[in-house]
């Protein structure tokens, strides 16, 4: 029986459709979550999906990080459930504190929608156990504020801890420069993110946040399936979790294991 990864679906959502689409694509049954429900229903994941998420006022993800599926979220990420957040669902899970860091508007002051190519920092987690290696994966960004900011320390624990998960790279796989205020500095880096990075891990490796959307990837029609293995990941790290008995799921990732 296909394991059962839920899709929250916030106002504003407009990836929902392409993420249900990608899970059932990796063989798991799909779940819409309304964002006013309280439960999630039994899945064994969540997705947060790109979007708007109640029209991003203020801030991008602050106002949903306070809808009511939300405290389900938070309370299944703090029993080892996995959660990933992509793009607006990154936000989301900044803004409620389940991922390190903050998304900060693009250097450039201007939306970024294109290809850019990440590259995995580390196979053994939850979401890249999948891929086959640390190669640079084609996959599309589509945000107003997507530059991710730490302070010193911060960012600096995260190298050490392992806990970055992707990053942009330029065309021979380095990871790409910043950009400046003015106007995109490298073009492999379309939001000045700080160290290039796309994507972070939790301390427990159980919670995820990325900012392209590998849903938008996950097909060869679509200009590159190198999000596929993204998707497969967790659905395959779901299967696992759901087959667990009680005594818990069991962390991925622990801090500091199998950095790159």
């Amino acid at each position: 029986m296909p394991v059962r990864v839920g899709v929250v679906v916030f106002p504003g959502s407009n990836c929902d459709r392409d993420t249900l689409h990608a899970l059932a694509l990796a063989g798991a049954e799909p779940v819409a979550l309304w964002h006013e429900q309280a439960t999630l229903d039994g899945v064994a994941a969540v997705v947060l999906p790109g979007g708007f998420a109640y029209g991003d006022y203020l801030r991008a993800g602050v106002i949903a990080r306070f809808s009511p599926i939300m405290r389900a979220v938070a309370d299944f990420a703090a029993t080892d459930g996995l959660v990933l957040g992509i793009c607006n669902g990154f936000q989301v899970l900044a803004e409620a504190g389940l991922v390190p860091g903050a998304l900060l508007r693009n250097t450039s002051l201007r939306f970024a929608g294109r290809e850019v190519s990440i590259a995995p920092e580390r196979l053994d987690t939850a979401f890249t156990h999948a891929l086959d290696s640390h190669r640079p994966l084609l996959m599309p960004v589509a945000h107003g504020e997507g530059c991710y900011y730490a302070d010193d320390a911060t960012l600096d624990a995260l190298e050490r801890d392992g806990l970055v998960l992707f990053r942009y790279v330029d065309a021979a796989g380095s990871p790409a420069g910043p950009s400046g205020p003015a106007g995109p500095g490298d073009a492999g880096n379309p939001n000045g993110s700080l160290r290039a990075v796309a994507g972070v891990l939790n301390r427990k490796g159980n919670v995820a946040g990325l900012m392209p959307h590998p849903e938008r990837a996950a097909e060869a029609i679509l200009g590159s399936d190198d999000g596929m293995g993204i998707i497969r990941s967790l659905v395959e790290s779901a299967s696992r979790a759901a087959g667990v008995t009680a005594g818990g799921r069991g962390a991925w990732a622990t801090v500091g294991a199998g950095a790159r």
